[in-house]
């Protein structure tokens, strides 16, 4: 059962760590699949991060949770775990980062609760918003007057293909903010590095949330995860092919594809591995 796993934490590299989860953990088509059959649901959580060091939280951008609500995920989850946070779809979808001041303020009034575990911030836009370099540049400036959101890292997933353009990128690189790379059939992509992290989500390669990578596949985003890291950059990879548990599976196999590489390159190197948490993953 893929539950039966301990987590492994970040891999400090002397610079970059790594990060890996799942987009969401509370569906509830992963009991007994994941979750043991009698393990209330409250206590989902807690289970998961015993074998995960992040996960994604989709549930904000639907709805913005109390307060009580942000204080139990950060109770309910150990010292090193971290939370990515989507943005509310009132802020991306609906008004389309146009005077969003107020509710970007509610956002983070919620988020804060989170603490020093809330580590960054995605922002999803739609795919029918066209490349905007001003809208853009005004809403990264808001982000950088409201305290909360200054200090946590942001990543934003372009599903219009205008927006991957140099100007984008500038706007990106000027903020220290993160390009998100996203891997789906539907749509596009531009691997840019324009922050000290890399933020990936993996929706399935060819049916989308359905979809299980293989092997292959991970190998070659392996490779590149630990040339990020030896770079000095913190990576965070969220897997959402929720169906038939798939993200848990695949974000194991990613998880321990990684460190082989970091080990062997330690190995080679005659540096000293890099320090785990627990037996490998899944």
């Amino acid at each position: 059962m893929p539950g039966s796993g301990k987590r492994v934490s970040a891999y400090p590299m002397g610079a970059g760590n790594l990060y890996v989860g799942t987009s969401g953990y509370n569906y509830s088509h992963w009991r007994e699949r994941f979750y043991p059959p009698g393990l209330p649901s409250q206590a989902w959580l807690g289970f998961y991060a015993e074998r995960f060091n992040t996960v994604e939280l989709n549930v904000t951008f639907y709805r913005q949770p109390r307060p009580r609500t942000f204080e139990g995920w950060r109770l309910a989850t150990p010292a090193d775990f971290r939370f990515a946070v989507k943005g509310h779809r009132l802020i991306t979808h609906l008004r389309r980062l146009r005077d969003v001041a107020d509710a970007v303020a509610v956002f983070f009034k919620g988020a804060a609760v989170l603490e020093e575990k809330l580590a960054v911030v995605l922002w999803q836009l739609p795919p029918g918003l066209r490349a905007d370099p001003g809208l853009l540049s005004a809403f990264c400036a808001l982000l950088k007057e409201n305290p909360v959101a200054a200090r946590v890292r942001h990543a934003f997933e372009f599903r219009h293909r205008s927006w991957f353009a140099p100007a984008t990128c500038d706007i990106l690189t000027a903020g220290k903010f993160a390009l998100c790379i996203a891997d789906s059939p539907r749509w596009p992509r531009a691997e840019e590095v324009t922050a000290d992290f890399v933020y990936l989500r993996f929706h399935g390669g060819e049916r989308l949330y359905r979809s299980r990578y293989a092997l292959d596949e991970l190998a070659g985003w392996a490779r590149k995860i630990r040339a990020w890291l030896e770079e000095g950059r913190d990576v965070y990879a969220y897997f959402n092919n929720d169906a038939e548990g798939h993200a848990l599976a695949n974000a194991g196999e990613l998880r321990t594809l990684v460190a082989s590489l970091l080990t062997e390159g330690c190995e080679a190197a005659g540096a000293p591995l890099p320090r785990h948490s627990g037996p490998p993953p899944l």
